[in-house]
This record gives structure tokens, sequence and C-alpha cells, in this order.
């Protein structure tokens, strides 16, 4: 008779196992009666949206130094808030993050709505994170299903099915697994199991508490799953960058778009980014300015980019036709993102 994968086998080993993460209530607290705070629960979930671990440590350290509660949150501001988040990616994310927090203050009081349908209607909170929140924070039984999960279920039914067509057949799969009894422990045992044994490459399968029944590691196929469908090559897009200072040190600057990518940060004044390359560019003030030599390259998720950066010094009174002088005092590099910082660093250089 062939074995099958309990749930309770697995939390009998996320009891032993757990990582020890800022946003997590331990199994044992939480078998005491220790309830998980909503509003961490939910920030940790926005920041790991594509990003690891390790990366956002530090940043939810000091997100909730300076906005321990959601309420401290919605009254931030939104530049503030923009600059924190700077280097974490993906920066829709940070805007709905006070669009979420400021509804859950005006519309429920200042508390997460413990109902998945309720969550599905917040700003930013999409069927994974809204799932993760009710389950963890709520203990309600609702699927979770992220990359690790992924990964493990296809490797525990064997789907050979590659991704993302195998998503549903997986989600479903992890929806027959949860269950009702500690399920927001057990959703954290399954991430837990994905992120440190049933690992990418070269899965631990010897201390697999699921090891018995996973149909991949009989057909000695773990490795090999979950497949994935062929990616499409990512285009190149080019543009400009300008970095214009003063003589008394501002800085020319300018604030993005709400909407697009980099959406609401800090950047540097420049062209638009087109897949050709644009022999010349307009500057946003005049000035003498200088091509540096290099380039700057930065990856997003559907493009890669290739920036030249241009450099002057601009004297008293220039008035820019983009962007806008910041003092130097309250200017600071690590306020933008990871590509704006680049080029200052080029500069520089």
């Amino acid at each position: 008779m062939r074995e099958t994968a309990s749930a309770e086998g697995l939390l009998e080993w996320y009891d032993r196992h757990a990582r020890d993460l800022p946003w997590r209530v331990p199994p044992a607290e939480r078998k005491a009666g220790v309830a998980p705070d909503p509003y961490r629960v939910w920030l940790s979930e926005i920041m790991l949206q594509q990003t690891t671990v390790a990366a956002v440590r530090d940043y939810f350290a000091r997100f909730t130094a300076r906005w321990p509660t959601v309420e401290a949150l919605a009254a931030g501001e939104d530049g503030e808030v923009m600059a924190e988040w700077a280097g974490l990616g993906y920066y829709a994310r940070a805007r709905n993050l006070l669009k979420c927090a400021r509804a859950v203050v005006a519309d429920h009081g200042g508390q997460f709505p413990a109902d998945h349908a309720a969550l599905l209607k917040l700003p930013g909170i999409g069927p994974y994170t809204a799932g993760a929140i009710s389950a963890i924070a709520f203990d309600l039984p609702e699927v979770v299903v992220d990359g690790n999960v992924e990964r493990v279920m296809s490797r525990l039914f064997r789907v050979e099915t590659p991704l993302p067509t195998a998503k549903p057949e997986l989600t479903a799969l992890a929806k027959g697994m949860t269950p009702k009894a500690r399920p927001g422990d057990y959703a954290q045992a399954v991430m837990d199991l994905g992120a440190t044994i049933c690992t990418p490459r070269s899965p631990a399968c010897g201390i697999c508490p699921w090891q018995g029944p996973c149909l991949a590691r009989k057909g000695s196929v773990q490795a090999e799953l979950p497949r994935k469908l062929p990616k499409k090559p990512k285009p190149t897009r080019y543009g400009a960058v300008f970095i214009g200072q003063r003589a008394d040190g501002a800085v020319l600057v300018e604030r993005r778009p709400e909407k697009g990518l980099l959406g609401g940060t800090l950047g540097w004044p420049g062209s638009a980014w087109e897949e050709a390359e644009l022999p010349v560019h307009e500057a946003p003030a005049p000035g003498d300015w200088a091509e540096l030599s290099g380039e700057v390259r930065h990856t997003f998720t559907h493009f890669h980019l290739i920036l030249t950066v241009h450099a002057a010094t601009l004297p008293m009174g220039t008035n820019p036709s983009q962007g806008y002088f910041l003092e130097n005092s309250a200017f600071s590099p690590s306020d933008m993102p990871t590509v704006m910082r680049k080029a200052y660093e080029l500069a520089q250089s």
C-alpha cells in the first residue's frame, strides 16, 4: 500500500524545525495562544513577493520600527515610505502598501478583516496574499501557494505538466492537503519545507518528512521538477539620465509618475526607455552636459535596460524643464531605486 502524505506529519516536523523569522509567531507560542499580528503578517507577505527572506529582514525591521502599526503606516508620508522601500523593487507594491493601510484604517477601523473575501477587496492584496493572511494571521483553512509550495506539490504528486500551465493543478493539490486544524502553521510548514529541504537544486530528500510518499523521489525525478516552459528572451531597452548639481550642492531630481515602472520613486531626469537606441537626448536643463564613460545596466522582470549617464555643474538660477532641485542636505542616494543608484555611483566614480 502506498504511503500517503499527511499534514500531521509535516506539522510534527515544523514544530521541531520552524524557521525563526521576525514576523512569525513560533509554533510553541502559537499553541500557547499567542496570536500573530495581522499587520506584521501582511507587511511581510507584501515585502516577500518576488524577493528573498534574507533581503527582506532588514527592511521589515526598519519599517516596523518606524511604522509599528497599520495606523502609523497609514499616516506616513508617501515620499518617506517610498524612500524606505528603495531597493526592494516592484514599487507598485509600496504604493499599494500605503493605499491598503489607509483603507484598513478608513474602512475597517484599523483592523485587518478576518475574512478572505474582504481581504481580496483591499488594494494590493491578491489571491495568494489573501490566503496567506487568512491562514497565518487568522488560522482559517485557506490554501496558500507560493513558489515553494508549487515545487513541493509538483514533487510530492509528480506533476509533469510544466509551469505556469500546472498552476491550477498544483493549487488544487495544495488545497486538498490543507488541514482544518492549525492551517496557519501548516501553510508556513510547507513554505519552510520548500525553502530548506525541498529546494530547487539538490533537495535533501533523506531528511524530508514526506520522503516516503513523494512520487518524484520514487521515480528519481525530484531534481527535474517542477518542469517549466522555456522563457521568452528579454528585450533590451535604452535611455539616458542626467545628473546635474548646482554650485550650492543642490541636485536635479524628479519624482516619477505614480503609475508605471518605478512609479512614485525619486530618480534622475532622463529620456524614455526605448527598444531602439536614441542618438540624441534632450537635457532637462541648459548646461555643459558631458556623457560619462561607461553605462548603467539593469535587468527588470520583462526587459534589460542600458542607460547612458550625463553630468553637469549647473549655474545658480537654472530653471529646469524637467525635474526640480533638491537641497543637498535632503538628498540621499539610498532613497532611490537600484538603477538610479547605479547611475549615481557611475557619476561619483
